[in-house]
């Protein structure tokens, strides 16, 4: 039997067009005043620090956010990146500018998962803080409550690594991985979990980015 389910959030619980396009562009350009109006903030100095360790950049706020925007157009998962989105997006969600929407049959499974004992955590390249205020403030309420755990590349690790399921696995306390369950749409993180020892489902829904993916051998679903 199933502890725990560990969920992604992009192109499985919500589409992927709403972190890529609507979150993307709502971040974008508070970047640069965020660094700026917030730079005593320890997060925000950390994140800056390692942007331009990672970069190599030296100069004003104008080449970070430069780099900060080259991140974003290709998608690219750096931690610094995700901590200052996180960090918008929560003041966004707290004022009320965006609100999360997820796919019709995500709601309904959550809430059945939890109603039968399974424990919930999500695993996802956006930061916690952006996760937390993702799941606080939704079309259907505040879904925090329904979970214990909340994972990001920062506390977690890289999510095509195993180690970082086997962390997670520690910091979950589960004795036996083949307890925990991993729903994501990215083979590629599947395969990473189940070489940890997870249980994994692939979520192939139509019209995403890893909709026609090759899934196998992961059990695949259309639909939580």
């Amino acid at each position: 039997m199933t502890e725990w389910v560990v969920l992604d959030i992009e192109g499985t619980l919500s589409a992927t067009d709403q972190v890529l396009v609507t979150l993307y562009d709502y971040a974008r350009p508070r970047l640069g005043p965020w660094i700026d109006e917030h730079g005593d903030d320890p997060a925000v100095r950390e994140a800056v620090a390692q942007v331009r360790e990672l970069s190599g950049v030296a100069g004003g706020t104008d080449e970070l956010v430069a780099v900060l925007h080259g991140w974003m157009d290709a998608d690219r998962k750096a931690t610094p990146l995700k901590t200052l989105q996180g960090l918008i997006w929560q003041r966004g969600y707290a004022e009320g500018d965006l609100v999360a929407e997820f796919f019709p049959d995500v709601v309904p499974a959550l809430r059945k998962w939890h109603d039968e004992g399974a424990r919930l955590a999500v695993f996802s390249s956006g930061s916690v803080a952006g996760q937390v205020a993702f799941f606080a403030h939704t079309t259907d309420g505040d879904l925090t409550p329904l979970f214990e755990h909340h994972f990001d590349t920062a506390n977690a690790g890289p999510k095509r690594e195993a180690s970082s399921y086997l962390k997670i696995a520690s910091v979950l306390g589960a004795e036996d991985p083949g307890a925990i369950t991993f729903y994501s749409d990215v083979p590629a993180e599947l395969h990473a979990a189940a070489e940890a020892g997870w249980r994994t489902v692939g979520v192939a829904r139509e019209g995403e980015p890893h909709g026609g993916d090759d899934f196998a051998p992961h059990r695949t679903v259309a639909a939580l």
